[in-house]
């Protein structure tokens, strides 16, 4: 009886077979996704580029920014077309090994018929023996031993029974496990060498590769910044409450993504200790003597030089400072979405009450204002129409001195013949640049709608409701307004002030969002909310629910923004949570809040039933099918939030690209939606980077309603990342109600005298026996005995 048997690949067969399908896994998808490919040049593109001295520079930057980039792609080449060479020489190999004795068949060998007689069996193996003896010249040794064998088989009563049973003429074998290893791998002189190699692979290499991935990877947060970068700008921000720009500017320099023990990248030259100093005297207000720390370092003075040297276009040495230049511009877009976050995070734990000190928003402002400073290599002080390329201060104030030009849109809108006279200093081409960039610029519709969502009358806001704000964005492109002399200029974000002016708001107690239709040039009132200084305007401002007393308005105001804080800090947990877990947190509220307006409607319902009995059985079809209806609108709402959903938890962050000559790589347009309120100095919810717009998109902006009762004023604002003077802002406003009471009394909670007895014997029949009914069951069996 046959065994079983396992052996080692003597002969190779089996091990080639694994070598050839673990190759060919590999350098299929290998070849697939790594083979270097040259990206199709559209004509199109070729025809929109700007063709200034700045883009051209950038442009050739580029294509050089890495010099190995040809020789890794034909090492690569010729990896894969190695691996594939390779593979067809394993293929031949492995069809090359005799298996024919797997096969065999005697009649087949001899070249006879299955069934031949025994006369006509001896007749082929002479014919055939005399050909493939050894000792002829036509002889095959191997074929002879498998003739030989054929013919045993059949002329071997023994071996034919076991041919024709087992397939084998020497009988049953034992079955063979091969292992696909050689068999030297077991071999005792190689022993040692085979365990070294184990002990090199598993306990040098495989630590070694995984601890070195893990220490990169811990210094680093999910946004490429290094954690020393983030504790400090924490240490700072809330350490300073209201930072300007040149302060954010200070802090941005002092990143330890500049410094060489943290980033390899860094270059320290023996020339900086001449090229730094001669740059500092040329920059006024650098702060070069101050003794903090990390800003008196010499990496945080140097990259603070750079910094102002690239906001004032300031030429540096191609060899050495420009590298520099472009290697600290390349990560300022990433440090300052950290420093937006870092300082939103803030201010939350400051509505939390977990730190003492409330930062600005003027702080964060700042930090969203100075990226596109620096992708555009503008100080703050400049104007929008330097974004442009061959725009000179002196052209500049030409046209607002003869043309009334003073914004962007304002020279898009301009006839050709009129644009054209107004820059006839350039000549053709730089004229055509002109109108290139000018075209492709962003312009922007943006709109609002509020609501409290899950509620009965999503129009309503009563205090502590939270308020759902849908911004929408619909991107255009600049060209669109050439020539169109009726467009309404989008309105700017003013900076906050004590006394600014807002809008007016219902009077009916809805919610009202301003559009660009409603965005006219009026004399605005103070809202109701703030206290009036004229006599005259007292009437008003009861009229409109105002508070008395400054203390208690600035304490509206505060808990507004403090009431919001769970739902803002629910959304500043989104950076490291999904989307859906922010929904859920806000979802309690809203059920909360959707409870209460049930509880008025049953308290409104109760007077009327008992005015409409008679009509009670005309009007339950109508009630049916209207709630029907509601049911198909709540899940049609409830689908689009989850399309919306997964949308935001799969968005990338390709929208389009920015002109920005002094950046040293692509760049695309980003933008930052958030609610505040001008009047106190309050974040109301954390900015949302809009990283994906390349035609419409909508963002849920959600805050928690104030606690008092009044009319309030917000601004929901959308700044840009990448251009200077494309922010805009629209006022929202809130007239908030008091909920309503708890009802104590309903019809439906009478209940008659009949009712309550019975219901009160209901309860007595209990289904658990007492200590009581035992004794006067026991006394009624005594009786009955």
């Amino acid at each position: 009886m046959g065994g079983q048997k396992f052996q080692y690949d003597e002969s190779g067969g089996t091990f080639f077979y694994f070598i050839l399908s673990f190759l060919a896994l590999i350098l299929v998808p290998t070849t697939f996704y790594f083979w270097p490919r040259k990206k199709k040049e559209d004509p199109t593109t070729k025809e929109e580029n700007c063709y200034c001295e700045g883009c051209v520079r950038k442009r050739i930057t580029m294509e050089h920014s890495d010099p190995y980039k040809g020789t890794k792609e034909l090492l690569v080449k010729l990896a894969i077309v190695a691996g594939w060479v390779l593979l067809a020489f394993l293929t031949y190999k492995v069809s090359q090994f005799d298996y024919e004795m797997s096969n065999f068949d005697p009649y087949e060998i001899l070249g006879v018929p299955l069934g031949s007689s025994q006369k006509d069996i001896k007749k082929a193996y002479r014919t055939l023996s005399v050909i493939l003896h050894p000792d002829k010249e036509t002889g095959d040794e191997k074929a002879f031993m498998k003739l030989t064998k054929a013919y045993q088989a059949l002329t071997d009563d023994e071996a034919r029974k076991n041919w024709e049973k087992y397939g084998n003429p020497d009988g049953p074998g034992a079955t063979s496990f091969g292992i696909a290893l050689p068999s030297w791998i077991v071999e005792k002189e190689n022993s040692v060498w085979v365990l070294g190699l184990y002990a090199l692979v598993f306990m040098v290499a495989l630590p070694i590769v995984v601890g070195t991935w893990w220490y990169r990877s811990i210094r680093y947060s999910g946004d490429k910044v290094l954690l020393d970068t983030t504790n400090m700008y924490w240490y700072f921000f809330h350490k300073t409450p209201h930072m300007a720009v040149k302060r954010v500017i200070m802090i941005l320099a002092a990143s330890f993504e500049f410094e060489k023990r943290h980033n390899n990248q860094v270059v320290e030259r023996p020339s900086d200790n001449t090229e730094v100093p001669a740059l500092i005297r040329e920059l006024p207000y650098l702060n070069e003597k101050c003794k903090e720390l990390p800003f008196a370092r010499s990496y945080s003075l140097k990259a603070r030089a750079i910094l102002h040297a690239h906001l004032s276009r300031i030429a540096l040495n191609p060899a050495t400072l420009e590298l520099d230049r472009q290697l600290i511009v390349r990560k300022c877009p990433y440090l300052i979405q950290e420093m937006v976050s870092c300082v939103s995070h803030l201010i939350m734990l400051a509505y939390a009450r977990k730190i003492q000190r409330l930062p600005a928003i003027e702080t964060i402002e700042n930090c969203m204002k100075l990226s596109p400073m620096v992708i555009q290599g503008l100080r703050e002080s400049e104007h929008p129409l330097m974004q442009l390329p061959h725009m000179t201060k002196e052209l500049r104030a030409h046209l607002a001195r003869k043309f009334n030009t003073r914004n962007l849109q304002q020279l898009a809108q301009l006839k050709p013949e009129q644009r054209r006279s107004a820059l006839r200093s350039l000549n053709d081409e730089q004229y055509t640049n002109v109108v290139k960039v000018l075209g492709h610029l962003p312009l922007i519709d943006f709109s609002i709608k509020c609501e409290v969502v899950d509620d009965e009358n999503s129009n309503v806001v009563t205090a502590g409701a939270i308020v759902t704000v849908t911004v929408e964005l619909v991107r255009r492109s600049m060209s669109e307004l050439f020539g169109d002399t009726t467009a309404k200029e989008k309105q700017g974000i003013t900076e906050s002030t004590e006394n600014g002016d807002t809008g007016d708001g219902d009077a009916d107690g809805e919610l009202e969002a301003t559009d660009d239709q409603k965005q006219e040039v009026k004399v605005k009132k103070p809202p109701g909310w703030q206290p009036k200084s004229s006599k005259g305007h007292k009437g008003k401002a009861k009229a409109a629910g105002a508070k008395p007393h400054n203390r208690k308005l600035a304490a509206a105001a505060a808990a507004a923004a403090a009431a919001s804080a769970a739902a803002a800090a629910a959304a500043a947990a989104a950076a490291a949570a999904p989307q859906s877990t922010t929904q859920s947190a806000t979802a309690a509220g809203e059920k909360t809040k959707s409870g209460k307006s049930s509880e008025r409607k049953a308290t409104g319902g109760g007077e009327e039933d008992d005015s409409a009995d008679g009509d009670s059985g005309a009007e339950s079809d109508n009630d049916a099918s209207e709630a029907a209806a509601d049911d198909d609108d709540e899940w049609e709402k409830f689908q689009q939030k989850i399309n919306k959903r997964e949308k935001l938890e799969g968005r990338s962050k390709v929208s389009h690209p920015v002109h920005c000559p002094l950046f040293p790589e692509e760049k695309h347009e980003y933008w930052w939606t958030y609610i505040c309120d001008r009047k106190s100095h309050t974040l109301l919810t954390v900015p949302y980077h809009v990283t994906n717009l390349i035609h419409r998109e909508e963002v849920q902006l959600k805050f928690t309603a104030p606690k008092w009762a009044g009319m309030y004023v917000f601004t929901v604002c959308l700044r840009s990342d990448s251009y200077i003077g494309m922010d805009q802002q629209l006022d929202l406003k809130l007239d908030v109600k008091d909920p309503a009471a708890i009802p104590t009394e309903h019809p439906q909670w009478d209940i008659s005298e009949s009712e309550s007895d019975h219901n009160e014997m209901q309860a007595n029949d209990s289904e658990f026996t007492t200590d009581s009914s035992d004794g006067e069951d026991e006394e009624a069996r005594k009786r009955t005995d």
